[in-house]
């Protein structure tokens, strides 16, 4: 297993206003070793004139590695129509996922108007067998602002309930820190049930109450405990991308190269100080 240094992903949120293949560009221009994608940024393409296929072509022939892709919102709490609309997407994306040899879907809480934790479950557990129909995994990401999953404890719940082997959790350390489930908080977490990862830090001061936060700030540049989280990572053998999610206007007026770069700058120096003080601890 490579070290977490070469596992760095791009998320393409982080360059929201940035046209797809130019973050693709810039993401390996940058250093990354993946990018993490949307089921908007297929949206854009598609809706510019793109065929599915040629998007599909686009990607691959950037030759950067995807290593997650999220699907278009709301499919924890669908009912109805909508939820038979979003299963339907869902398969959509699994197929892209699929012929770009990503493995990870990511399901997030959506913004529909939230049910019990079984009914999230059902169908986070029909959400898995649409991903396992392409052998892939499913990771349910906690949303500190959502009214139910959020926090790192009922999204050990909703997978308790889904009972699905390929499906898992994705932690975030923007809303890991926002939820008080930050630093060592995930240290009772299987490390097989992580299955995938996102960073960014938190700005001091009170939490926002914003439904979609857009405040998230490069790593090291707010509260997030970075050696604590890095470190346990490590001791957990992680064995998948950190994907680098820091959506915000003031990132997003800045030159997108830049941007980039700093990321992941920034994110090796953390992660190159928690491994010394592992070291040092190790020493003792």
């Amino acid at each position: 297993m490579s070290p977490l240094h070469d596992r760095i992903g791009l998320h393409s949120w982080t360059l929201d206003k940035t046209p797809l293949a130019e973050v693709l560009r810039i993401a390996r221009e940058a250093g990354y070793n993946a990018v993490e994608l949307r089921h908007v940024d297929f949206k854009r393409c598609i809706e510019a004139g793109m065929s599915n296929e040629q998007v599909l072509a686009m990607i691959r022939a950037s030759g950067i590695t995807v290593s997650c892709m999220g699907l278009e919102s709301g499919t924890i709490f669908a009912r109805g129509d909508e939820q038979r609309r979003l299963f339907d997407s869902m398969d959509q994306m699994c197929a892209r996922a699929a012929a770009l040899d990503c493995e990870v879907m990511m399901v997030a809480p959506g913004t529909n108007p939230a049910g019990s934790l079984q009914e999230a479950a059902r169908n986070f557990a029909t959400g898995g067998e649409i991903a396992q129909k392409y052998g892939l995994l499913c990771a349910l990401e906690f949303n500190s602002r959502h009214p139910v999953v959020n926090r790192l404890a009922v999204a050990r719940e909703i997978l308790a309930l889904a009972n699905r082997p390929n499906c898992g959790l994705l932690i975030d350390t923007y809303h890991a820190q926002c939820a008080g489930d930050g630093g060592r908080a995930f240290e009772d977490v299987p490390a097989s049930d992580i299955i995938a990862f996102q960073f960014s830090d938190v700005p001091p001061g009170p939490i926002s109450n914003t439904v979609t936060p857009l405040d998230r700030l490069p790593p090291g540049k707010g509260v997030v405990r970075w050696r604590e989280v890095l470190q346990l990572l490590m001791e957990k053998g992680y064995e998948r991308y950190i994907n680098y999610e820091a959506p915000n206007p003031a990132q997003w007026s800045r030159p997108p190269a830049e941007v980039a770069r700093e990321g992941i700058t920034l994110i090796k120096t953390l992660l190159a100080d928690a491994a010394a003080a592992a070291r040092r601890a190790a020493d003792r």
